[in-house]
């Protein structure tokens, strides 16, 4: 396993809260960054993925990927996008299918598992000059990224030289478990009114495959991807889709370090997303726990508006290189 030295995480007692941790950044966190180069990047099966560029002539690239009903631009990306290239990196941070405000093309849209789209991102980019390539990814994109650098396995490409994800859902189904929960009621509902918003209108481009009478009723997780995500993606109902799309189980297949920071007081987890097992891990991938950070937070209170998942990811990254 790859050692990197951890730098405790103390916020002030105010933020010593996974609630409060959750949601401050997305209500009071901005950052300011140039506007990106965009891209529209065509999918092998006639669709379309959404590109932010920051360039600055570096050999060194990061690779970005947001979290579920997220998007490229929201603070936490541009967030450890202005910390790398602070420190002589370009960053891609792209947005998953229907996601960053352009509704895609086919009735499918994302999920924790569509590996082959992180894929088409890293193609392109690796067919540009960067000698070194980093992927981080948060909450669902972290899931992502991890079972991406899992089926990779010994296969990777050798420009790919490592990862950092934060607040991963590696264990699907106890993570949807746990936001079933009536104390977790207000982030379900957030999330429920944002995709009942996308498959309204996916039902309209296509209503003969997408009905959403009944919406209303969805109460959960369980609910939606069994009723959605599960038969748009090939799965046979939630149950199955979380079975193989939880990066938990593959971990051990990483071959390049990978580290996994997940706050212990993080109220989208299930206990089984923390492993410490080696077995679980392999031998590339480290996992922290900060007591401390909630989900996506980790907020610190800095001079330069650095938070504490920025400053541990750059130096986890030097010391990967």
């Amino acid at each position: 396993m790859h050692k990197s030295k951890l730098e405790p995480y103390r916020p002030p007692v105010w933020l010593r809260n996974g609630h409060v941790q959750s949601v401050w950044p997305t209500l009071f966190r901005k950052v300011s960054l140039p506007e990106p180069v965009t891209e529209v990047l065509a999918t092998a099966d006639e669709d379309e993925l959404h590109l932010d560029w920051y360039r600055q002539g570096s050999s060194r690239l990061a690779v970005l990927s947001h979290g579920l009903e997220g998007h490229s631009r929201r603070p936490y990306v541009l967030g450890l996008a202005r910390a790398l290239m602070g420190d002589g990196w370009d960053v891609l941070a792209w947005n998953f299918r229907s996601c960053g405000g352009q509704m895609n093309h086919r009735p499918r849209f994302y999920h924790s598992g569509a590996t082959e789209d992180l894929h088409a991102v890293v193609s392109r980019a690796l067919s540009e000059h960067y000698r070194n390539l980093f992927l981080s990814g948060f909450s669902m994109g972290g899931n992502l990224t991890l079972l991406y650098l899992a089926e990779q396995g010994a296969q990777i490409d050798c420009r790919v030289s490592g990862a950092v994800t934060y607040s991963v859902p590696l264990d699907l189904a106890g993570s949807a478990d746990v936001l079933a929960l009536p104390s977790r009621r207000i982030y379900m509902q957030r999330f429920l009114n944002d995709l009942h918003a996308k498959m309204l209108e996916k039902s309209r481009a296509f209503p003969e495959v997408i009905d959403v009478s009944g919406f209303e009723q969805i109460r959960d997780f369980h609910e939606f991807d069994n009723r959605y995500t599960a038969p748009l993606h090939g799965f046979r109902n939630a149950a199955d889709y979380w079975a193989r799309c939880s990066a938990l189980f593959r971990l051990s297949e990483i071959r390049v370090p990978a580290l996994v920071v997940n706050a212990a007081d993080d109220p989208f987890l299930s206990p089984r997303c923390f492993p410490c097992d080696p077995q679980i891990l392999g031998p590339c991938v480290q996992m922290e726990v900060p007591r401390w950070g909630g989900h996506v937070g980790f907020v610190q209170h800095a001079r330069d508006g650095y938070y504490w998942s920025e400053r541990r990811a750059l130096g986890f990254v030097r010391q990967v290189l």
